[in-house]
């Protein structure tokens, strides 16, 4: 049988028979090309990881403002030690599966209550799109109304609340602090806190306690003011919270009993602070940055690094 023109194309390695479009990247034999700019020369310029998520996920190079406090937001939510997403990658890597796995497992905790905030973000930007609709401009009637709704239908409010700390998470405060002083805290910084204020006014007025803001509120609403939307936010966090609880996981195969249900291994309540028995380093200071080399090096020579290397 005569082979048709596309048959004899492909076995020649032309055109192919299906295309993919995207707008992300495309490679060649010479290059890969990461939203129009060439990934390698990115990298020999000098822009960070950082930087590469901007044009990852809004096409942009930002400004050296906004990549420190993504850079910022990063480095504090490596880590929030025993979590839901750390005892998901703990118990399942207690299967003994393979590490991605335990990560996947891990990352699928994240949702309203913990981990990155989409659902924080969705929140926001439906009363913010219903705000220009009305013509509404004052976050402060913005966050009343969003308030009364929300206790109305016994709805928990994205942003707030964290059970383990008595202030909240004591990365929060610190996170719009840094947001302001890099001048990168817009309307969601704002709208967080109105809430915060206006749910605290009717919460002393009943006689409650305080409520304090999480890193859904501070970190999600400091991601979006940088311009990422609720989803690009959730990646983010998950690909910075994903390396801990990788972490996690080695250290449940390296020196956990498999099934997690040996004999030698009591059955614990994972989430409870009091059952945590830190094993680590002591507390120490941080190094300041221009002293980094000088401490690496110390550090190094000294080996006690080895013991916690995983």
């Amino acid at each position: 049988m005569e082979k048709t023109k596309k048959e004899a194309i492909e076995k020649k390695g032309g055109e192919p028979v299906t295309r993919r479009k995207s707008a992300i990247s495309y490679k060649t034999r010479e290059k890969v090309v990461l939203r129009g700019y060439n990934l390698s020369e990115l990298a020999e310029a000098g822009y960070t990881f950082e930087d590469g998520i901007f044009v990852l996920l809004q096409g942009r190079i930002p400004m050296e403002n906004e990549m420190r406090m993504l850079r910022y937001e990063m480095a504090e939510f490596i880590e929030h030690s025993m979590s839901p997403s750390a005892a998901a990658a703990i118990t399942t890597m207690g299967g003994r599966p393979l590490l991605p796995a335990a990560i996947a497992a891990a990352i699928m905790c994240f949702g309203a209550a913990h981990g990155p905030g989409a659902a924080h973000g969705y929140m926001c930007d439906e009363f913010f799109e219903r705000a220009a609709k009305e013509n509404k401009k004052d976050l402060k009637e913005l966050a009343k109304t969003l308030v009364d709704e929300y206790l109305r239908d016994k709805k928990a409010i994205q942003g707030l609340g964290q059970p383990q700390h008595i202030y909240g998470d004591p990365r929060v405060y610190p996170t719009f602090r840094r947001s302001q002083l890099l001048g990168t805290a817009g309307i969601y910084n704002q709208f967080q806190i109105e809430i915060l204020n206006e749910l605290n006014r009717r919460r002393i007025k009943g006689g409650k306690s305080l409520v304090h803001p999480n890193m859904i509120g501070a970190g999600n609403s400091s991601l979006m003011d940088l311009g990422f939307s609720p989803l690009g936010s959730f990646i983010i966090g998950s690909v910075s919270r994903g390396y801990s609880c990788a972490v996690h996981a080695i250290e449940q195969l390296k020196k956990g009993h498999a099934w997690m249900a040996s004999r030698r291994e009591k059955m614990i309540q994972l989430l409870d602070l009091s059952m945590m028995k830190y094993e680590g380093p002591p507390d120490r200071e941080v190094p300041p940055l221009r002293d980094r080399d000088k401490y690496a090096q110390e550090q190094k020579e000294k080996g006690e690094w080895k013991k916690w290397n995983l």
